[in-house]
């Protein structure tokens, strides 16, 4: 925008100078103050003033306020230095040997900001500190290495099989827990995750010491991430929430190297500016760290402000150019524009003009940076740092669209790296690229050992373990073993419930169960729970909520123990997240149970609930209203027919999709045993339904079938006296078990066939069993071949297999290898959609007339039966032969 003329020079003078009075007399806040004052009164006069969320294109921190750091700059600078080559020997190394790729350019930009972390500022957990949390930028893991190497926890060994980790020496490409998991603590590098993550980390350890489980005061979460990375949904997504619940636990450091994988983040405008107008206009405290130390005494001598007008001029894209230049360069087509400015740089000569640098490149900046985030309080804060990316790298990729992906230097770069740096790395080995370390007795390893021993020890160290939980006994949950009653109905929804209240009153455990719903309570009949163990605010309930005259009103309260998330799945699954590594970040074991939309959860969340296997997260996901037919009303949207495919994608994730209650204790409790008494590092996603019907008893010695994955049910007989000549075995799962039970009477009471009636509560426990089997076989062809247990149960029973779910086909097809005989399979292929139970389950082909339809051509194809009376049996049903498929429809 062009600025405004002014028409009465001399009166601005004097409001600058009444200004200059007051800022030099009573301080910056007093102006502060006074601006928004007359700003306030302006309008109330009816003045339109539009609101500017951006500052001046200059660091907010001017120098006479900045602090100052205590370290040692020359040994830190080395110490950078030195991290700075391993980081990028590592990479060219990996290639050099393997061509398994890896990441120079990021790091480079993003050195001194980890470097003034490390030195200065992250606690590890000590007696004395609860210990930072720090979310690394997943494409900066060579420098964290190389940090990790020069302080003696990584080894060479490892360094040079950095991406090579198949026989357990090498380190992982990324931060990946899994695979490290006593050194990452979080894997970020699916970008977004990383910002998302952090802000409910920050929240919820807000929550803990509301309740009073941990103490978490003076605790950071510090969350590291790039420019482009921002422009992912999850990287802003929750931002107003860290505002809203005053997060100022929370620093989030963005490098703005101004390059994200392909080029420019934003080529015709400001990054800087705009993430500065989305945080401030969310409510951060934001801290522009944009021009380093050299660029001050310019900044003197800007007495009119054309520097800092030229400065807002440019555009990124003409940053970039500039750095992939030489002080020559910028001399002419940066300062050359105004005469007043090259005049300003005359004396200099074009190394001087080259040597200035970038705040996120200046230690003095950064800490001076990070000194103002920590003692903020009431808002959380973001560090808006601008760097070159491929600092350091020269011509093989300094600020060029094409450094994120390089991977080779030739030795000529090397040698100007070297340079740069001061490196003694000698001319006739520099090809070899050796890795740099320190005496043990050099001032640089003292010194790197000291700073981290005043900050609590090292900060890469994950706790694989907390203090085991005693889990109640199954028998604590006999109510809902045993049968419903005559003419008493539930949902495994409200099983579920019931179960849940059973948990939070355990005196053992109680206080550690943590509810997480997306604004979904009363779906899932949960609101009962309101009252009694209120919803978490980190302010308390400031106002008189509409239902208080009410059993179960909306109680917000301090001390609440369920998380209410909103209508927003990822921010509950972050928050499911943050719990469910509570054991490892907190040293306190957490249960979390998040209960969603089937729909909504792994379809939309599904990145998340990778990462959470990652992660080994352990806790609960219930996924509510499953299936595909179990929904009276709603429609494709909302209709679910695939999740448990998703989550049989995660090898660490424990799926079931129980029908009565006594299973979905059983499997609760077991989970409960694994997870919090035996620490194992898996998570349980389980399927519950809202439809009603009677539960029957548990049937003796299920348990175990129970947690395999199947179990006999019901022995098939005959109706009458007669015995039956044919048997079939009948498979079903969640709600479709009761339409598998109907046409077993069915087959029995109309066609004299005896039906076995077999619960499948997992199809994917069933065929991860089966397949460790078969590869146990395969390795030892010379000794007795195992059985699966799906084979197990079936192998010694007459008849053909039918199998249907509310899932699609391939959920129950997964198990085929391993089933003896004839084998069919119904499920829910296609679009979801609105109408009863009844009319959804005709259409989709899962009804007790096609289980009973499947079952007699199953019997007919082995010759038991008369093709005719298959023919027979679907006119007797009114079913459509000719009917659309329900996948094209």
């Amino acid at each position: 925008m062009e600025p405004i003329p002014d028409i009465d020079p001399s009166e601005t003078q004097e409001w600058l100078e009444a200004l200059d009075s007051v800022l030099t007399h009573e301080g910056t806040e007093r102006a502060h103050y006074l601006l928004e004052r007359l700003v306030e009164k302006a309008r109330r006069s009816g003045a339109y003033l539009p609101y500017s969320a951006t500052t001046a294109y200059i660091n907010t921190i001017p120098p006479g306020k900045e602090d100052r750091s205590p370290g040692n700059h020359a040994l830190e600078h080395r110490i950078r230095s030195y991290v700075r080559w391993n980081s990028m020997a590592m990479v060219l190394r990996a290639n050099k040997n393997s061509n398994v790729g890896g990441h120079i350019a990021s790091f480079a930009s993003a050195a001194t900001l980890y470097d003034v972390g490390y030195n200065h500022f992250w606690h590890a957990r000590s007696e004395n500190h609860g210990g930072d949390l720090v979310y690394a930028q997943g494409h900066s893991s060579p420098g964290l290495y190389a940090y990790a190497f020069l302080l003696g926890e990584l080894t060479e060994e490892q360094l040079n099989n950095f991406r090579r980790e198949v026989e357990g020496k090498g380190i992982s490409s990324y931060p990946h827990p899994w695979l490290m998991p006593d050194f990452w603590q979080f894997p970020t590098v699916s970008m977004g995750l990383g910002p998302l993550m952090a802000i409910y980390q920050a929240r919820f350890m807000k929550y803990l010491d509301s309740r009073e489980l941990v103490k978490t005061q003076g605790r950071k979460v510090w969350a590291f991430m790039g420019d482009g990375e921002m422009d992912e949904p999850e990287s802003l997504g929750a931002i107003s929430l860290a505002s809203r619940e005053n997060l100022d636990n929370l620093i989030f450091v963005i490098n703005c190297n101004l390059q994200r994988l392909d080029g420019p983040v934003r080529g015709n405008g400001k990054i800087i500016q705009e993430l500065e107008a989305a945080f401030r206009g969310a409510g951060w405290n934001v801290v522009k760290v944009i021009w380093g130390s050299y660029w001050d005494p310019l900044f003197a001598k800007d007495t009119k402000g054309l520097l800092q007008r030229r400065m807002m001029e440019c555009v990124d894209g003409e940053y970039q150019t500039f750095k992939s230049r030489d002080g020559a360069y910028v001399r002419e087509h940066f300062f050359g524009k105004y005469p007043e400015l090259l005049e300003m740089v005359a004396s200099m000569s074009d190394d001087d003009i080259w040597r200035l640098n970038r705040g996120g490149h200046d230690p003095h900046k950064v800490y001076a940076a990070y000194t103002a985030a920590v003692k903020h309080t009431g808002q959380p804060t973001v560090i808006l740092a601008k760097t070159i990316k491929g600092y350091g790298m020269g011509e093989a990729g300094e600020a060029q669209n094409i450094t994120h992906q390089q991977k080779k230097m030739g030795t000529t770069s090397l040698k100007a790296f070297r340079d740069r740096f001061a490196l003694p790395v000698a001319d006739d080995t520099i090809d070899n690229i050796p890795y740099l370390t320190f005496e043990k007795d050099s001032p640089e390893s003292i010194y790197m050992h000291q700073r981290r021993q005043a900050l609590g020890g090292f900060i890469h160290h994950r706790q694989r373990k907390a203090e085991a939980l005693q889990i109640p006994p199954l028998s604590a949950f006999d109510t809902l073993l045993k049968a419903s009653g005559e003419g008493r109905e539930s949902s495994t929804t409200m099983a579920f419930v019931r179960i849940l209240n059973i948990l939070v009153k355990d005196k053992s455990i109680g206080k550690r169960v943590v509810p997480i719903v997306a604004d979904e309570s009363r779906t899932f009949g949960m609101e009962g729970m309101f009252r009694q163990l209120g919803i978490w605010s980190s302010t308390g309930q400031l106002y008189t909520p509409q239902d208080a005259d009410q059993l179960m009103w909306y109680k917000e309260d301090k001390n609440g123990q369920i998380l209410q998330e909103g209508i927003n799945e990822a921010g509950a699954m972050s928050s499911w997240m943050a719990a469910s590594t509570a054991y490892s970040t907190h040293g306190v074991q957490m249960i979390p149970f998040y209960i969603f939309y089937s729909m909504f959860g792994f379809q939309r969340v599904g990145d998340l609930a990778w990462a959470a296997g990652d992660m080994r997260c352990r806790g609960f996901l219930l996924g509510g209203t499953a299936g595909r037919t179990t929904l009276n009303g709603e429609g494709l949207q909302h209709a679910d027919g695939h999740s448990h495919l998703a989550a049989s994608t995660i090898p660490n994730c424990i799926s079931y999709d129980p029908t009565f209650a006594y299973e979905l204790a059983v499997i609760i409790r077991e989970g409960l045993r694994r997870m919090y008494e035996v620490q194992e590092d898996v998570y349980y996603y389980i399927t519950v339904m809202n439809e009603n019907y009677s539960h029957p008893e548990m049937p003796a010695n299920a348990e175990l079938g129970i947690l395999k994955g199947m179990y006999l049910f019901r022995e098939g007989s005959s109706a009458g006296e007669k015995a039956p000549a044919l048997r079939v075995k009948l498979l079903g799962s969640g709600t479709i078990l009761r339409e598998v039970i109907a046409a077993a009477e069915i087959l029995e009471k109309e066609y004299n066939v005896a039906a076995d009636i077999w619960s499948v509560t997992s199809f994917n426990e069933l065929r991860r069993e089966a397949l460790d089997v078969a590869r146990w076989n395969m390795l030892h062809p010379t000794a007795p071949a195992r059985l699966p247990y799906v084979s197990t149960c079936l192998k010694d029973r007459e008849g053909p297999v039918v199998a249907a779910t509310d899932y699609m086909k391939i959920f129950a097809d997964q198990i085929r290898e391993f089933v003896p005989g004839r084998y069919k399979v119904l499920g829910t292929d296609g679009f979801g959609r609105s109408d009863t139970r009844e009319r959804l389950r005709q259409f989709f082909e899962v009804d007790r007339y096609y289980v009973t339809v499947a079952a007699l051509k199953a019997l007919a194809e082995e010759g038991g039966i008369a093709t005719e009376k298959v023919s027979e049996a679907i006119g007797k049903f009114g079913i459509d032969p000719d009917k659309p498929n329900p996948v094209t429809v």
